[in-house]
Order: structure tokens, then C-alpha cells, then sequence
């Protein structure tokens, strides 16, 4: 059977999908340079923060992506852009993070049903789905584009003392 003729399954992420999302999230940073500064405890900032839900894609029995939904944080600067433009709180908001896809399962539609299931579950929330990407994640930026999300804002961030990076900020549409 080949990768074309399976259909990928997304799932809520369980505790013992961890340590095997971390393996496939190193792949993704050893090919793409996701997440930009690799985490001192990538299990931790995978499963960190307010999370509203975390899911797995499935395919051939193997887990290949990974999508986040949480509360927004300080550092978080799409809800702030969306609730300015929308005369709503950032508590009206949900963003979408820690969305990646293993090289080799790329091209099967598994990032746009990863962020699906996310939007389902924040418009199911009475949330608006958010988000913020690395302005250089041209690959992303596609994937959002093309999903019809519209970009907000691009800002530069700084990250650290020596790190400052610009970083697109999306809404969902409507």
C-alpha cells in the first residue's frame, strides 16, 4: 500500500505521543530550521502553556505532524493585532502553534487537516483561530495563504538580547 492510497488520520495527542512528536519535530528542525532556536526541553514546549488541545496526524501507523491550540501569551502577538481590528479582547482568540509535518509525509494535505482540526475546535470554543509564523517559513506562510488565513501585520520581535525576528501575524477567515 503507498503513502498516496492511505489517508492520514488526525487524533488528540496523547501523553505517550510525546517523546515520538519530539523525534519527528527534530527532523523538521534538522530540514527546515523549525522551531528557529531549538528548546532546551522540546516535550515541554510542545505540551506547555494554556492549552485548549494538541493533535496528531496519523499515516501508515506513524505519527507525521503535530498542531497545538492554546490561550494566547504575552509573546503572542497575532490575538493583540486581531482583537485591535476587531474592537474585541484578546480573550475572544485561540492560536494555532507548534504546527509541523515530517518531511517525508509532506504533499498529502496533512498541515491544512492538522490546522482544520484546530479551527474546528477553537470556532467550537466561540474563539477566532490566530497565529504568528517566522516571516522566513515561506513553506508556512504558503500553507496559510493558500487556506485563505489573512495576514495581519508583519512586526519584527525580538526574541532575545541578540535575536530579533520579523514574524508575520494571520487570522483566520471568517
Amino acid at each position: 500500500m503507498t503513502v498516496e492510497s492511505v489517508r492520514p488520520r488526525v487524533r488528540p495527542r496523547t501523553d505517550g505521543d510525546v517523546e515520538e512528536c519530539v523525534r519527528v519535530l527534530a527532523a523538521v528542525h534538522a530540514g527546515d530550521g523549525y522551531p528557529v532556536n531549538w528548546p532546551d526541553q522540546p516535550g515541554e514546549w510542545l505540551s506547555g502553556g494554556p492549552l485548549l488541545g494538541s493533535w496528531v496526524a496519523g499515516l501508515e501507523g506513524g505519527l507525521v505532524g503535530h498542531v497545538s491550540l492554546s490561550r494566547g501569551g504575552e509573546d503572542d502577538l497575532a490575538p493583540g493585532l486581531w482583537s485591535e481590528r476587531n474592537g474585541a479582547t484578546r480573550s475572544m482568540t485561540a492560536v494555532v502553534s507548534r504546527l509541523f509535518v515530517a518531511p517525508q509525509a509532506r504533499g498529502h494535505g496533512i498541515g491544512a487537516l492538522l490546522i482544520g482540526r484546530a479551527v474546528e475546535e477553537a470556532r467550537h470554543r466561540g474563539l477566532h483561530p490566530v497565529l504568528d509564523v517566522v516571516a522566513s517559513d515561506t513553506a508556512a506562510t504558503a500553507l496559510y495563504e493558500r487556506l485563505g488565513w489573512e495576514l495581519m501585520a508583519t512586526v519584527e520581535q525580538r526574541w532575545s538580547p541578540d535575536q530579533t525576528v520579523a514574524v508575520r501575524c494571520y487570522a483566520a477567515p471568517l
